[in-house]
C-alpha cells in the first residue's frame, strides 16, 4: 500500500480496531467510543476484510485476538501514537478558555488524601475543563494507559507499558490510625496484638506492611478489608481497630474527627507515589499543563500540624 492508497483507509476503523484489541468485547467498545453495538459489529466486519483475518475469535464466553491481530496492533500503535501526538502539539492550550476533558487515574489514597486541593487549583485556573477520575492501582494502571482510558495516572506503580513515562512525586511514609482514647503511643506488642483494618482495592489481606513485620519476626492480624479509605473514619471510631495508612491519607482522615494518627512502632520501608503517563501525550500542551499541576500539588510536603497524636501533640 502506497501513500495514495491511504486515502481509501478510514482512520476511525483503526481507532475501533485498537479498542477491540484491548476490550475484547463489542458492547464495551461501543460504550467507550459512544457508538451503537451494530456499528461496532459492522466495523469489525470491515476490519476483517481489510486485514483478511478474523481478528477476534470466540474463546469460552469471551473473545480473544488472533496472533495476526496482535501483530497488527504492535505495528499500528506506534504509528497512531505519532499521529495523535502530532495533532495534539499543533493545538494551542489556554487553560482559562479550555473546555478539554482530562481523564486521570488515581489510586484511592491519592484521590482521598491529595486530589481535593489539586482539583481546586485546576478549577481556578481552568474553569471550563472537565475532569474524569478513574479508580486505578498498580494492577490496573498499565491497561488503563494502554487502552487510552486515562492519559495520566497517580499511584504506586510496578510494570508499565513500554511507551509509558514515570515521575516520582513523593515517598509514602505511613501512620497508624486509631480511634480509641487510651493514652500514649502503641508499642510493637500492642500494634501486633490489636485487630487491623486494611484498605485493599483488590481484596488482599496482606501487603507491604506485613513484609516489614516479617523482617523483624512479627505478624499482625487483619480482621477487616475495605475497598476505600473514606470508610475508616466510622469503622475505627471508638473501637480497638487500627489501620496503617499513607501519611497524606491519615492527614485527611483525622481532620475534624476523633481519630488520631501516630508513627508506627517499627521501621516501614516507604513505597513511592508516582505519576505515569503515555508517551503519546508527552508533548501535548494541555497534558503538560495538567502534569505540571499534578506534580506541584501532589509532591508538596504535608503541613506540620497535619496530625494529632494521643496527647494532642504532633508526631
Amino acid at each position: 500500500m502506497n501513500r495514495n492508497d491511504l486515502r481509501r483507509l478510514d482512520m476511525n476503523l483503526l481507532v475501533i480496531f485498537e479498542a477491540l484489541m484491548f476490550e475484547k468485547n463489542l458492547t464495551r467498545v461501543a460504550e467507550k467510543l459512544f457508538m451503537g453495538q451494530p456499528a461496532v459489529s459492522a466495523a469489525l466486519g470491515r476490519l476483517r476484510d481489510l486485514f483478511d483475518d478474523p481478528l477476534l475469535i470466540r474463546h469460552g464466553r469471551g473473545m480473544e485476538p488472533t496472533p495476526r491481530a496482535l501483530a497488527i496492533l504492535r505495528e499500528l500503535q506506534p504509528a497512531m501514537d505519532t499521529i495523535s501526538g502530532a495533532v495534539s502539539r499543533a493545538k494551542a492550550f489556554d487553560p482559562s478558555t479550555s473546555c478539554d476533558v482530562f481523564r486521570i487515574g488515581l489510586s484511592d489514597d491519592a484521590e482521598f488524601g491529595l486530589f481535593p486541593p489539586l482539583l481546586s487549583q485546576l478549577r481556578e485556573e481552568a474553569p471550563g475543563i472537565i475532569v474524569v477520575v478513574r479508580r486505578a492501582n498498580y494492577l490496573l494502571m498499565s491497561s488503563l494507559l494502554g487502552s487510552g482510558e486515562i492519559s495520566v495516572g497517580v499511584s504506586y506503580t510496578t510494570d508499565l507499558p513500554a511507551n509509558a513515562k514515570r515521575k516520582k512525586l513523593r515517598d509514602i511514609p505511613c501512620k497508624v490510625l486509631r480511634g480509641d482514647n487510651r493514652p500514649g503511643p502503641l508499642t510493637l506488642d500492642e500494634y501486633c496484638a490489636r485487630p487491623h483494618a486494611m484498605v485493599s482495592f483488590s481484596g488482599d489481606l496482606s501487603g507491604n506492611i506485613d513484609l516489614d513485620l516479617a523482617r523483624i519476626g512479627r505478624t499482625r492480624k487483619v480482621v477487616l478489608g475495605v475497598p476505600q479509605f473514606s470508610g475508616l473514619r466510622a469503622l475505627l471510631a471508638g473501637t480497638e481497630l487500627i489501620a496503617t495508612v499513607p501519611d497524606y491519607a491519615a492527614c485527611a482522615l483525622v481532620e475534624g474527627c476523633a481519630l488520631r494518627a501516630e508513627d508506627p512502632p517499627f521501621e516501614i520501608n516507604a513505597a513511592e507515589l508516582s505519576m505515569v503517563w503515555s508517551g503519546v501525550h508527552d508533548n501535548d500542551p494541555a497534558e503538560r499543563w495538567l502534569r505540571s499541576r499534578i506534580a506541584t500539588h501532589m509532591s508538596q510536603p504535608l503541613p506540620a500540624a497535619a496530625y494529632a497524636d494521643s496527647d494532642g501533640a504532633h508526631p
